[in-house]
């Protein structure tokens, strides 16, 4: 018979640790994914980059 304890969900740290591991097997795989921060600086990049064309120009 199944205790209480065995019976719950896994905490949020258990969770955020299950999520890297998945992560880093996907990644070890040669599944990468380009992660969300470096396509928003992508894109402040590219804006920036577009309104300085057109105030300098």
């Amino acid at each position: 018979m199944d205790s209480p304890d065995d019976q719950r969900k896994p905490g949020l740290v258990q969770r955020r640790r299950q999520k890297i591991a998945d992560e880093i097997a996907r990644n070890r795989r040669g599944e990468y994914r380009v992660p969300t921060w470096v396509l928003a600086v992508a894109l402040g990049v590219f804006l920036a980059a577009w309104i300085g064309l057109i105030v300098f120009s």
